[in-house]
């Protein structure tokens, strides 16, 4: 079998992801994404590029 890479979380593994987050956690990445008005697979890429580097697109940006 032959994988793909992707530049981006697709839909359906951003699920899988939140599936093993603590309820707190999934609860609040979700809210968020809400609340700024982006997908939740975009939310957990930049929760995940700001914690291994400082200086990624964050959600102040």
């Amino acid at each position: 079998m032959q994988t793909q890479l992707l530049e981006q979380l697709s839909s359906t593994d951003a699920e899988a992801i939140l599936e093993r987050f603590p309820d707190r956690i999934r609860e609040a990445l979700i809210a968020r994404a809400a609340e700024i008005e982006y997908p939740v697979e975009a939310v957990i890429e930049m929760a995940i590029a700001s914690f291994l580097d400082t200086e990624a697109l964050s959600f102040v940006d």
